[in-house]
């Protein structure tokens, strides 16, 4: 399959190598990755926050750069639940919104071949078994767009446990929100320190050496936390753990989602 990557805005800034492992992996199982370097942002900054006037132009840009593809390109991914729920649930409530029906049309066409990465794989592609290999005890955090937009259900888990010497144990509360919700956690930063306390004394809890997640923003308030308190366990993205092969193992740099440089 030919298939186009949307690395989201914070993943190109703060989290680049979930990008990177995105490509591995999806090369890996013998598919072809392209990447349109016009792409900036999806939106949800905006219309999560109920900026949707705001987010009308980034969401023409969005449809604009990814919609020329639609016919040469098999799916969308993006390894972001978050921003995956944006373009399939709220681009076309902005497009509503403006009135603007040609832009609704436009974006639906683009909604219906996104996809976030654990619903690509299993859904599109057929696959559970990737072949990865991360001999490490993990817990799974459900981001709060994943699990109550997306619905992606057990999607990421039955990959997860389908990963060679990996040891996945249970999240006390794991359906509870880590607290960041993009400008929640600056508009309303008091509850979401509460939040992500109580998520991170979770994640301790449960006794995983990494938690894991399909949103990078969601990982790094979580990994801020958990440093910040000197806890032990760090976050990786899904993308990092299926990308982890025996030849080429994932090594955790300092960097909270970074891969260490050979």
């Amino acid at each position: 399959m030919r298939i186009s990557l949307m690395t989201t805005c914070l993943v190109d800034v703060m989290a680049p190598d979930v990008a990177r492992s995105t490509v591995l992996l999806l090369e890996r199982l013998g598919h072809e990755v392209v990447f349109d370097p016009r792409q900036t942002c999806c939106g949800q900054m905006h219309t999560n926050t109920g900026y949707y006037t705001e987010a009308a132009p980034v969401v023409r840009s969005f449809v604009d750069t990814f919609e020329p593809q639609l016919d040469e390109v098999d799916a969308i991914v993006m390894p972001s639940g978050s921003c995956a729920g944006c373009v399939r649930d709220q681009h076309a409530k902005v497009a509503a919104h403006e009135g603007d029906a040609r832009l609704g049309e436009r974006a639906a066409r683009v909604a219906a071949k996104t996809y976030e990465l654990s619903e690509l794989l299993v859904d599109v592609l057929g696959v559970t078994d990737v072949g990865a290999y991360f001999p490490h005890r993990v817990t799974y955090h459900p981001t709060c767009h994943s699990m109550r937009m997306l619905k992606v259900g057990p999607r990421p888990l039955r990959l997860l446990r389908a990963v060679e010497d990996i040891e996945v144990v249970n999240l006390p509360q794991s359906d509870t929100c880590c607290g960041f919700g993009g400008t929640f956690s600056v508009k309303n930063d008091a509850t979401s320190d509460a939040m992500v306390t109580d998520k991170a004394a979770n994640v301790v809890r449960s006794g995983a050496e990494y938690v894991v997640a399909g949103d990078a923003s969601c990982l790094m308030n979580i990994g801020g936390k958990l440093h910040r308190t000197g806890a032990q366990p760090r976050v990786i993205h899904l993308a990092q753990i299926l990308a982890s092969t025996r030849e080429d193992p994932f090594v955790p740099a300092d960097t909270i989602l970074g891969r260490a440089e050979s």
